[in-house]
């Protein structure tokens, strides 16, 4: 069995990995900086080590012995500060890879995101070939750009990095889904364009699985795609998720032109244009299969609400 370090393991994501490794009999520390993550990732079963992402001189020690690292804290919030993102996303990312090498842990597994090539026409059909965009003018997308550039950067013969770039992760209070429910309760969300644009997307259990298998069979210096291969019109899709949720409040439309003038990006970007992405490298050099169903995927979600809100 293994030894891995997880950072953002308190996480949406972070908390259905650090429970496969540790389901799979791997023993795993895990960042943390509050007490309630603390608590968290302990009950989970993971040692949590108390430190600060963007200072690798306060937990790499603790990194010693490992055999990888599994790096998913990010600024996650898409409306913070340009410096906010190059503060977590970028100077956390330059960190942990310090850490890793400073530990001398043999491999290195980023968790991405499409939105690193995001800088205005959508992504149709897209595959790993695509530019990363850290000239993106969504500071998201810059600073994942440029986080993900540091980390397949780093790959040497005795430091191998891999990236693995799930789309829209959806799944059981998952703070995208919830974070857009709360907005449309709020009235602070709208369909542009209809919404009917098609759209991948990607289970948390699936973007786990992605990161096991880059962990196990990613090409040193490599990124890849990992969605549920299940394409979803995202209105449909997320008047499903609004409805298991208990949003059932008449949602806006919004036309092209008024939302480029009234939302900011990336959030025009996510909601208002197609994403498909290829998972073709994925599936040949990792023998990447979605490990968890649209359906099954759907009733998870639904077993995890309340009975008093279903």
């Amino acid at each position: 069995m293994a030894q891995a370090f997880v950072t953002g393991g308190s996480g949406f994501i972070g908390e259905v990995l650090v429970r496969r490794l540790i389901g799979e009999g791997h023993s795993v520390r895990a960042l943390v900086r509050s007490e309630a993550s603390a608590a968290k990732v302990s009950a989970l079963g993971a040692e949590p080590v108390r430190g600060e992402l963007t200072d690798a001189a306060t937990w790499q020690e603790e990194v010693t012995g490992s055999d990888v690292v599994f790096h998913l804290a990010a600024e996650t919030d898409i409306t913070a500060s340009r410096e906010r993102h190059e503060l977590v996303s970028v100077r956390g990312t330059r960190a942990a890879v310090d850490a890793a090498r400073h530990a001398g842990v043999p491999r290195f597994v980023h968790c991405g995101s499409e939105a690193a090539l995001l800088a205005g026409p959508p992504l149709v059909e897209v595959d790993e070939s695509a530019p990363l965009r850290p000239d993106s003018e969504a500071a998201y997308s810059a600073a994942k750009a440029a986080a993900e550039k540091i980390v397949l950067d780093a790959n040497a013969p005795d430091f191998a990095t891999v990236s693995i770039r799930p789309r829209f992760v959806w799944g059981p209070h998952s703070i995208l889904v919830e974070g857009l429910a709360a907005a449309a309760r709020a009235g602070q969300f709208a369909w542009i364009d209809g919404g009917r644009h098609t759209t991948d997307v990607t289970f948390v259990g699936n973007a786990v699985e992605g990161l096991v298998l880059g962990w196990r069979r990613g090409r040193p210096g490599q990124a890849y795609f990992v969605t549920d291969r299940h394409r979803v019109t995202l209105r449909e899709f997320l008047e499903t998720q609004f409805e298991i949720l208990g949003v059932d409040l008449a949602i806006p439309e919004l036309d092209g032109g008024t939302a480029a003038r009234e939302i900011p990006v990336p959030a025009r970007w996510f909601l208002g244009q197609e994403c498909t992405l290829r998972t073709d490298k994925a599936a040949a050099e990792l023998g990447y299969e979605p490990v968890v169903s649209h359906a099954a995927g759907l009733e998870a979600v639904r077993n995890s609400v309340p009975a008093t809100r279903v």
